[in-house]
């Protein structure tokens, strides 16, 4: 089935949906529905970081070895991760044993603390929200990035935060609600409230 097939199949969902019940799951409860809170926007910042270069697929299927590993994306408990907790996590086969992401979580959670200071880091990243969404009505019409997901990679990284790139970022604002990519036939499209329908 190729992605226009399965737009015609199913087209109040985005063809990436239907691939897997674990995608169509995550797709019809959590994507696009508004994350506010530190540790929400950590763990959904850590998970597109550790997304970087494979699917998503992949990462929802270790999301709760993730969350073990990450001790429920507590950021003050990960900030104070030491060599040796980096040392037992690549030898967690649960988890995707990359070091530079591992430290990359470390270095980010040091960095939301930091960001406390300044209203947060839920705060932080919401203040990059568009004055407009797109309005897809094909997978073909959805961006991969936007001038505010550069702005906030850019800014991100000046504030000490590691695997925080523009495409990054642009599925981060995805995900927690700051802008509607669902296409515009899905019975999602809205659902966030930030956005009309």
């Amino acid at each position: 089935m190729t992605e226009n097939d399965a737009l015609v199949a199913d087209p109040v969902r985005t063809a990436w949906a239907l691939s897997d019940p674990l995608l169509t799951e995550y797709y019809d409860t959590e994507w696009g529905l508004v994350v506010r809170d530190e540790r929400g926007m950590f763990e959904r910042l850590t998970l597109e970081a550790f997304q970087a270069g494979l699917s998503w697929l992949t990462i929802l299927k270790r999301r709760e070895a993730l969350r073990a590993a990450f001790v429920g994306f507590d950021v003050d408990k990960v900030a104070l991760f030491t060599p040796e907790d980096v040392e037992r996590l690549l030898a967690d086969t649960s988890i995707l044993r990359n070091r530079a992401k591992i430290e990359a979580t470390i270095k980010n959670a040091q960095a939301t603390i930091a960001l406390r200071q300044d209203g947060g880091l839920a705060e932080f990243i919401w203040s990059f929200k568009p004055e407009a969404t797109p309005e897809p009505h094909t997978m073909a019409e959805i961006p991969s990035t936007s001038p505010e997901s550069v702005a906030l990679s850019k800014a991100l990284k000046k504030r000490g935060f590691s695997f925080v790139g523009p495409t990054t970022m642009f599925a981060l604002m995805e995900a927690v609600g700051i802008v509607d990519t669902h296409i515009m036939t899905s019975h999602r499209r809205g659902i966030s409230g930030v956005w009309p329908r």
